[in-house]
């Protein structure tokens, strides 16, 4: 009862983490809420409750969370994640969609500007795949720029990776990430602090750096600006004493004005992904020796997508250069169908103006 009465507190509108706290401290093991103890809440929240609060609303809660196959975890379960629980402010609920055991894998966090150059893109995927690579599970926030290129780049080696949304767990943000949504709850996890239906808005995505945070033994930071909200997720890492990476940058770079500052304020500047692995518990000290090609070949491309990833390279080429390159190989029909399977396949990506470049 008090499981299921937690969740329901936590939908009403009104009701945050202090009143939920309250409601415990004052004596409220779930079920009925006793005036005794709505009498020593917040007037506001206290109305909230006598207005909603019954039995009633409870059991629809439950069925409309059930009817939409999402997934809770309290901070009363066996299973919620030691890490998180360690927080000052951890979360009373979680909504979940995909595998729930991915909370209690190890996890490290990759976080970074919307804005990726080229450079920063490279890094995320180099550095997204090779720790997934070794067992870390690698949480993010979805976000346009490095955090969605991390997402794609494990779930593209195949590993495991966790977004936490700073919406309701059924509200795709931003639009564009409808795609790798659905990826990360088929052959991932998507969480979310904030009941179903809860719209994005400025003041709930710093809350759920914490939890990004709160989940990881470390988090790296690849590319943000002075006033990146990377930086914050930065901030929560060190005040909850979790380890903090950093990607340097070239300093008249606007987006690595903000890793610099990390570095120059202690966090451990990350040359690849052995400087991170030397900080963590159960590092591992294999070389990363895996070359492009053996990365191609595991990936089974075709004669012809073979023949299209080899003239591509780490800088980006015009698709009329290409053509021109290519032509005496295949026809242009070919090639236009072997780009999209290759960055279908995670080979290649495709810049703005149509530009291709090989993914390291």
């Amino acid at each position: 009862m008090l499981r299921k009465s937690l969740i329901a507190v936590h939908h009403l509108n009104g009701v945050g983490w202090s009143t939920i706290r309250h409601l415990f401290q004052f004596g409220w093991e779930g079920g009925k809420i006793q005036e005794s103890i709505l009498s020593k809440l917040q007037v506001k929240s206290a109305q909230v409750i006598r207005k909603n609060w019954s039995s009633s609303y409870m059991d629809k809660v439950l069925r409309k969370l059930e009817e939409k196959q999402i997934d809770t975890i309290t901070i009363f379960d066996d299973d919620y994640p030691p890490l998180l629980r360690e927080l000052p402010q951890a979360p009373w609920v979680l909504y979940l969609l995909g595998d729930r055991s991915l909370l209690n894998t190890k996890c490290i966090a990759i976080v970074g500007t919307r804005k990726a150059s080229i450079y920063g893109r490279k890094v995320t995927e180099q550095l997204s795949r090779e720790l997934s690579q070794v067992n870390w599970t690698v949480v993010s926030g979805m976000a346009a720029g490095i955090d969605g290129i991390a997402h794609q780049s494990v779930l593209a080696a195949g590993g495991k990776t966790i977004a936490v949304l700073g919406t309701g767990i059924d509200e795709i943000f931003p639009k564009h990430h409808q795609k790798l949504y659905h990826q990360l709850i088929r052959s991932g996890l998507v969480i979310s602090e904030y009941p179903p239906g809860t719209p994005g808005h400025p003041g709930l995505f710093p809350q759920r750096n914490r939890i990004i945070s709160g989940l990881s033994f470390g988090t790296v930071v690849v590319e943000a600006a002075e006033r990146s909200g990377s930086l914050i997720t930065a901030e929560f890492s060190m005040e909850q004493g979790r380890e903090v990476f950093a990607v340097p940058g070239p300093i008249h770079s606007q987006g690595s004005k903000g890793t610099l500052s990390l570095i120059q304020q202690g966090a451990k500047c990350v040359q690849s992904v052995t400087d991170i692995l030397e900080e963590l518990p159960d590092w591992r000290t294999e070389a990363f020796t895996e070359t492009k090609q053996e990365i191609a070949v595991a990936i089974e491309l075709t004669s012809l997508e073979q023949e299209v990833w080899e003239y591509l390279s780490d800088e980006p080429e015009h698709i009329t250069s290409l053509m021109e390159r290519i032509t005496d190989k295949m026809t242009i029909s070919d090639l236009h169908s072997s780009l999209l399977s290759l960055e279908i396949k995670g080979c290649i990506a495709q810049l703005p103006g149509s530009h291709y470049i090989k993914k390291s």
